[in-house]
């Protein structure tokens, strides 16, 4: 008979609140950042920005989402959670604000740059809150699979509504969208969310702070305009934070953190599962219209289906996890994305392709998704509350850091071969062997041993969690 002390945690009804406001900020960004990659052609032509211009309306959003987002998390730690999350929603609020009602070339771009910087603000500070909210284990696992599902659903509806939306209304509703959403949760967090405690006397590292931002800021603009002499500065920055966090009495990111295998090699596969698929979805996408011929609505539709199985995929995720521990179910996970993507490497320049890709797409998305949990988990565990906020930020930055680089590195692996058939073959290929070879690498480097064992086991208690 089950008893009282081996029964699976419960959600009260306070925490189901604060769930809702929490998840319901990241998926409101993943809906609004898909709804706006389809507006991308109608937002150029709005405010006179020419198409090979257009690539700059994401990275002005990408590269703040990246290079602040370990500062702000750390900074999440020292003055507050909840206060740095507010402050993140008031300042999308503001950018949503400038961007639905830009002219200019100049208006929207700052408009996106200040939407990276809300991003880099509020999704460390609204995960933390979450991990610090729920125990670590089996009710967090749970926690953050329905986060990874939310936010693979956001990216699904994004995909599929934004263009009708956008067809409708205008491209500037991709801006406006966010305004309402964002002050219904500014107006409920200060009644449903306490301030996290903040430590005495705490100063931000603030050499670190500047050198880590720097470092991220020049390399992935090094990645994306391929800037050889940037990239030397980037990674002088880098060199220069890693010494900086060795002699600082108050470091950013103390060195003893970023050493823990769960930190080290659970970003590691964040780095690799998101950088390998926005890759991989960017490549199928200029396959289906350029290859296949297939409309923009048509590939939203292939995509959308499998995309099903990617919102399944986060609270079947956190179950896994409860039952057979972080490592089995990161590489696992990391498996299923990279053999699910090698069927493509063969695919030809008939329709009837489809009927491989799309189940292909299907699996690789489960994968995908309960990978991203996965490595969530892992990178946020074993640490204490008072280090959630820099353990979010670390992930978060890896997150924002991959998916603006995957596209540079595999278009520019793409671009090495004359035909284009030919180039996405083998820039697939390169994919397949780099999740793979990662998968190895993270299932040795994830080993359990000495006090570390604990962060692989399954979650206690052993018994598997109620069904949300």
């Amino acid at each position: 008979m089950t008893t009282e002390t081996n029964a699976p945690p419960r959600i009260t009804g306070r925490q189901r609140k604060v769930l809702l406001v929490l998840l319901g900020a990241g998926f409101m960004l993943s809906v609004d950042f898909s709804i706006l990659n389809v507006a991308l052609p109608q937002v150029g032509t709005g405010v006179g920005l020419g198409v090979t211009e257009l690539p700059w309306i994401t990275s002005a959003y990408a590269l703040p989402a990246a290079g602040f987002a370990l500062v702000f998390g750390r900074m999440a730690d020292l003055y507050g959670r909840r206060r740095l999350f507010l402050s993140g929603m008031v300042l999308l609020t503001a950018a949503s604000l400038i961007g639905g009602f830009a002219s200019a070339p100049e208006t929207l771009l700052t408009a996106r740059v200040l939407q990276g910087v809300a991003t880099a603000i509020s999704i460390p500070a609204s995960l933390s809150l979450l991990t610090s909210t729920f125990e670590e284990g089996a009710m967090r696992d749970r926690v953050l699979g329905l986060n990874g599902a939310l936010l693979s659903g956001g990216f699904t509806v994004g995909a599929l509504v934004g263009g009708t939306l956008v067809s409708l209304l205008s491209w500037r509703a991709a801006f406006l969208i966010n305004v309402p959403v964002a002050l219904v949760i500014l107006l409920v967090t200060p009644s449903l969310i306490g301030e996290s405690k903040v430590p005495d006397r705490v100063k931000l590292d603030l050499a670190g702070a500047v050198t880590v931002t720097g470092g991220l800021l020049a390399s992935i603009y090094a990645i994306i305009e391929k800037n050889l002499p940037v990239a030397v500065v980037g990674l002088l920055l880098l060199a220069a934070f890693w010494m900086i966090e060795l002699r600082a009495p108050a470091p950013l990111a103390p060195v003893r953190i970023l050493k823990r295998p769960t930190v080290k090699w659970g970003n590691y596969a964040g780095l690799v599962i998101f950088t390998m698929e926005t890759a991989m979805i960017f490549l199928m996408t200029l396959y289906m219209q350029q290859t296949l011929d297939l409309s923009p609505l048509a590939t939203g539709l292939v995509f959308g289906v499998p995309g099903l199985a990617a919102v399944a995929a986060g609270p079947i995720a956190g179950r896994l996890l409860g039952r057979f521990g972080t490592r089995q179910v990161l590489v696992a996970g990391m498996l299923v994305q990279g053999l699910a993507t090698l069927p493509l490497i063969f695919l030809g320049a008939n329709r009837i392709v489809l009927v491989i890709l799309v189940p292909a797409l299907f699996i690789g998305f489960f994968g995908h998704v309960t990978a991203i949990v996965a490595y969530t988990v892992t990178g946020t565990s074993g640490l204490p509350n008072e280090e959630q906020g820099l353990a979010t930020g670390l992930t978060s930055m890896t997150q924002q850091v991959a998916i603006t680089i995957g596209i540079p590195i595999l278009s520019a692996v793409a671009a090495t071969q004359s035909g284009e058939l030919a180039g996405i073959h083998l820039a697939l290929t390169v994919n397949v062997i780099v999740t793979l070879a990662s998968a190895l690498l993270i299932w040795v480097g994830l080993r359990p041993r000495g006090d570390h064992a604990a962060a692989a086991a399954p979650a206690q208690p052993l018994s598997p969690p109620a069904t949300p």
